[in-house]
């Protein structure tokens, strides 16, 4: 089975020469990682929201939610800075937002080892479906593009020292579902991902680069 950056080799390829400014508002390695793979040069912020205190009960409307959540706030921000009076050439705001479904429950980051733990176990020749979205704000016109992709990934069993040694390393406690398909540990024990890897991972390229063109 191919790696991740192996599945996604030739996606999104971006224009060479940039003409804007893109500011991703995320603190996810795994989105920095696929936007620097799409080739764009970008800025970092992140929102500090409450993520908790946003409730829907479709799994697509709370991505979508928490997004649009992720955008507010850091538009705020740069208008209490004054910053966003000063952007003059088009910049692009991208906030996104994952969440892994599990025999019809939604499941965010684990709170606890005992919840992280409970997750990778029933992953463990199993499935779940993860749902991302991606959300493209305007900060000169204010327009704002968004959409979602959802993907499955089966799972081989996942034997207990692996569990053991992923929440030890304690990485998957910041990710949807404690599900973190590109670790080195995880990978080896997927059996096929229906949809994309990098829906999976964060950030659709797919979504994004058309998110991006209409946007603009």
């Amino acid at each position: 089975m191919k790696t991740p950056e192996e599945m996604e080799a030739g996606r999104g390829v971006a224009p060479k020469n940039q003409t804007f400014e893109i500011i991703l508002g995320s603190s996810s390695m795994a989105r920095r990682e696929i936007l620097d793979e799409m080739g764009y040069e970008f800025t970092i912020m992140t929102a500090d929201i409450d993520e908790k205190s946003i409730r829907k009960e479709k799994p697509e409307d709370l991505v979508m939610a928490l997004a649009e959540a992720k955008a507010d706030a850091i538009v705020t921000r740069l208008q209490s800075s004054y910053q966003l009076e000063e952007i003059s050439r088009p910049t692009l705001l991208i906030t996104a937002d994952t969440v892994v479904v599990y025999q019809g429950t939604i499941r965010e980051k684990p709170s606890s080892e005992e919840e992280a733990r409970q997750f990778i176990r029933d992953y463990s020749g199993g499935s779940a479906q993860v749902v991302g979205s991606v959300l493209v704000t305007n900060l000169v016109t204010g327009s704002r593009k968004g959409g979602w992709e959802s993907a499955e990934v089966y799972f081989l069993d996942i034997p207990d020292e692996v569990i053991d040694s992923l929440i030890e390393e304690g990485i998957i406690f910041n990710v949807a579902g404690g599900l973190m398909l590109e670790h080195p540990l995880t990978w080896p024990l997927v059996d096929t991902v229906i949809g994309t890897a990098d829906c999976v991972m964060g950030l659709s390229k797919t979504l994004t680069e058309k998110l991006i063109q209409e946007a603009l």
